[in-house]
């Protein structure tokens, strides 16, 4: 289960807190969409307690995008640095 938390302050913070799973990305992408494009997106991923594959794909890709991570946790970090490394190998 993942319950997502909406904060603005010089920008959108969405904190995510639980568990985040390949059916929660189409969500998070929606909820981007939804933001002006001039504000800064932040995922703040604190109180989040396991991913899956995809959704570390999905945040490489928020990275990329310009999303800020803020206070990931060392273990998806670090698979997020191991998929990054990855995908510019192919």
């Amino acid at each position: 289960m993942l319950k997502i938390q909406r904060s603005s302050n010089g920008g959108v913070v969405f904190a995510l807190i639980g568990q985040v799973e390949i059916e929660h990305v189409a969500e998070l992408q929606r909820l981007f969409s939804l933001e002006d494009a001039k504000d800064r997106i932040a995922l703040d991923l604190k109180d989040v307690t396991l991913v899956d594959r995809s959704a570390v794909k999905f945040l490489s890709e928020c990275e990329a995008d310009s999303i800020t991570l803020k206070s990931c946790p060392p273990y998806i970090r670090e698979w997020i640095d191991q998929e990054k490394k990855k995908s510019t190998q192919e």
